[in-house]
């Protein structure tokens, strides 16, 4: 079996003090030699230019493998393949084809770019189709929102994908493991071959937690509502029963044979490193 990956995303700051701030936690999380580092877009695109100068940045930085993010949202397909040739020319080989968030965010209608795309799987066969990608989706352990609990659509989408070239997959943050095995079992039942990474959201603030659910569509079992509301008045306590639950997820799912754990680390370093120390995962060369 193959080393089980790490790997760390950002998200392309706003000011000054954020790209600080990034660098910051980029140097810091070093010392867990990610596997790659992702880079985000924001609703709509809006990011677009940022995370294409910050992704070109980190490679050259790092010298890490840099997974860029792509969408559908407000780009057609001619300047879809003309950022893909920025990223290549960038020596970034790997992208996150996604569809996106609407401008409006996740819970506003979605709206077709005139000569664009409407579903990431297009997006997948483009970034494929050129022989010059590896390429990544997204994949959803408590459903997509727009599958309303209906996991066997996911599966469906996820298979579609990897038919058409995606090579692994990394979710959204969820809170049980059970969540993940039965998403990967679902595949494996159905045939596929599509290593799934477990995405991680290190929880450092209540407000936080109820922002990412809500945005994302991820339901948050009633048990851990509880464990954080009895904490929530008290930041160094919600920090410390983040990264305990973080850590036990993240031990449930390496004895499972997770291939892969991918930290959100919102720009912040501390959290993810606390739990990659617990989980003796620091100084891997």
């Amino acid at each position: 079996m193959e080393r089980m990956t790490v790997s760390v995303e950002f998200f392309p700051p706003k000011d000054e003090a954020g790209i600080v701030r990034l660098w910051e936690a980029s140097s810091a999380l070093e010392s867990i030699s990610p596997d790659f580092i992702s880079v985000t877009y924001g609703a709509g695109g809006s990011t677009r230019d940022r995370t294409i100068q910050i992704a070109k940045e980190i490679t050259n930085h790092t010298g890490r493998n840099t997974v860029a993010h792509l969408t559908c949202v407000g780009s057609t397909k001619s300047e879809l393949v003309e950022i893909l040739q920025q990223y290549k020319g960038a020596g970034i080989n790997t992208i996150l084809a996604l569809r996106g968030d609407p401008i409006g965010g996740p819970a506003a209608s979605w709206v077709t770019t005139p000569g664009g795309f409407e579903h990431s799987d297009q997006l997948v066969e483009l970034a494929a189709s050129r022989g010059e990608f590896e390429v990544g989706v997204a994949a959803f352990p408590d459903c997509h929102p727009a599958s309303e609990g209906n996991s066997e659509k996911d599966i469906d989408v996820l298979i579609r994908k990897e038919q058409l070239g995606a090579t692994f997959a990394t979710t959204q943050f969820f809170f049980e493991s059970s969540k993940w095995e039965n998403l990967v079992s679902k595949l494996a039942a159905r045939g596929s071959k599509l290593p799934i990474i477990a995405g991680i959201l290190p929880i450092t603030n209540v407000k936080q937690l109820h922002r990412m659910a809500e945005l994302n569509g991820t339901p948050i079992p009633s048990h851990i509502s509880k464990i954080f509301n009895a904490v929530a008045e008290d930041a160094e306590a919600v920090r410390k029963v983040g990264v305990e639950l973080a850590t036990k997820l993240c031990e449930e799912l390496v004895s499972a044979k997770v291939p892969g754990l991918h930290f959100y680390t919102m720009n912040s370093s501390p959290a993810t490193l606390e739990i990659c120390t617990n989980l003796g995962l620091t100084n891997r060369g």
